[in-house]
């Protein structure tokens, strides 16, 4: 029973500090402080969620791995401790789990609704969730001497 408790700790820890660098972050706190005050004081717990949120941005923003990795082991012997203290912190965490949409390994997931308005797009238009590494070229310029047709291509105003 302990390394399933040991388990769920660092699944709910990782998914909690993927939550704070997520754009559902703000809809996610509020239900993680309720988990983590269990009739204690909301606010303390909701403060204390802002300032991990805040030093894990900063953290990930300097490429300072140690320190994100600090955050989360800080969250999972939180976690941990919840769950030893209240047998039913295990399914209450495996719901809010599931409710904030965290895979099996932790990772917050999320459905993702794309749309364009407006008419023309004059360049690439990238839908989805995950993106890391893109590169595109620029637009190429318009010929400024000679004789080119300058009414074929003209940029809107």
């Amino acid at each position: 029973m302990e390394a399933e408790l040991t388990a769920l700790a660092a699944s709910g820890a990782t998914a909690l500090v993927g939550l704070m660098v997520s754009e559902t972050w703000t809809q996610a706190r509020d239900r993680v402080a309720r988990f983590f005050a269990r009739g204690g004081d909301e606010n303390s717990v909701d403060d204390e969620l802002r300032l991990s949120q805040m030093e894990l941005l900063v953290a990930r923003a300097a490429d300072d791995e140690l320190t994100a990795a600090d955050i989360e082991a800080g969250w999972r012997m939180r976690v941990r401790r919840a769950l030893q203290a209240d047998p039913a912190a295990a399914d209450e965490l495996r719901l809010l789990l599931a409710e904030l949409g965290a895979d099996e390994d932790g990772d917050p997931a999320g459905t993702v609704h794309n749309s364009i308005t407006g008419g023309v797009q004059h360049g690439p238009v990238i839908q989805g969730r995950d993106f890391s590494g893109l590169t595109f070229d620029g637009m190429r310029s318009l010929p400024t001497t000679g004789n080119a047709d300058r009414t074929a291509v003209q940029p809107h105003e």
